[in-house]
């Protein structure tokens, strides 16, 4: 559960991605995005279609005012094009310290993309972004990310981005095909961040970018 005031940013803005929090209005783009191509999607929660892009959007926000997600589109090449979240928050007691700005660990997550935009910087740019708000101004301890143990293709991506494999948890989950998934669990610990982002930012060329709010 997210602490009432928790600061979340809004708007995440790199050279080519942009993270704007999810809105209603957003439900016809992820519905078209999600309909280049669905044949990466067989592990992955994504809409089929108008009405199930608005409840599914209606989900993200019904979690978001419960304090479990925070969600976000992904907005490259002036489209929106997926999503992704800050998830599974963990805030530790810490006695006679001062609150600190954000939770102590958290999980990356709900993350999809249309067919046009995978294989593309833009998802790595996205976890840029996101692991860098997390670490640089939350100062968290670890952010984790996890897939089905069949996706492999989402398994390679988050090893790409410099996470280290923890191991499968069995029965995890509900898959998307209805069956017991088991879950493939990756992390980025605070210590790792510095050299992780040197590696992430050399892939992107990344220059200098801001973080709103």
């Amino acid at each position: 559960m997210v602490p009432i005031g928790q600061d979340f940013p809004v708007l995440l803005k790199g050279n080519e991605v942009t993270l704007r929090s999810l809105e209603p209005s957003d439900a016809p783009m992820l519905a078209q995005a999600a309909s280049e191509n669905r044949e990466t999607y067989k592990f992955s929660p994504v809409p089929q279609g108008e009405e199930r892009a608005r409840e599914y959007v209606q989900r993200a926000l019904k979690q978001k005012t419960d304090g479990e997600r925070f969600p976000y589109a992904i907005i490259w090449r002036d489209r929106v094009v997926g999503t992704s979240s800050y998830a599974e928050f963990k805030y530790w007691s810490r006695l006679g310290q001062p609150p600190r700005p954000g939770p102590d660990v958290v999980e990356i997550g709900y993350t999809w993309l249309a067919a046009s935009a995978q294989r593309t910087g833009c998802n790595t740019e996205a976890k840029f972004l996101l692991l860098e708000f997390a670490f640089e101004k939350w100062n968290v301890e670890r952010v984790s990310l996890r897939t089905d143990e069949r996706n492999v293709r989402s398994r390679n991506a988050i090893l790409r981005l410099g996470a280290k494999f923890e191991g499968v948890r069995r029965a995890d989950m509900l898959s998307v095909d209805g069956t017991v998934r088991h879950s493939a669990y990756y992390s980025i610990v605070q210590s790792e961040w510095p050299e992780i982002k040197k590696g992430l930012r050399a892939k992107l060329s990344l220059g200098s970018h801001e973080t709103g709010r």
